[in-house]
């Protein structure tokens, strides 16, 4: 039954990072503010941001 656990475990981990919850929590520990609509729309907008400040590979 651990195995299953840690599997489950590594599976959740990974969907948070997919889908940016993991990243929106980091951004909110290190801006000191609390989940609000306006805190998350300053995370996107961060984002999005360096998105586009990234090198295009092809």
């Amino acid at each position: 039954m651990s195995q299953f656990i840690k599997a489950a475990r590594i599976l959740l981990t990974t969907l948070r990072e997919i889908f940016d919850e993991a990243a929106y929590e980091r951004f909110l520990v290190r801006t000191k503010v609390v989940s609000s609509p306006t805190a998350y729309a300053a995370f996107r907008q961060e984002f999005e941001e360096a998105k586009t400040r990234r090198p295009k590979c092809c």
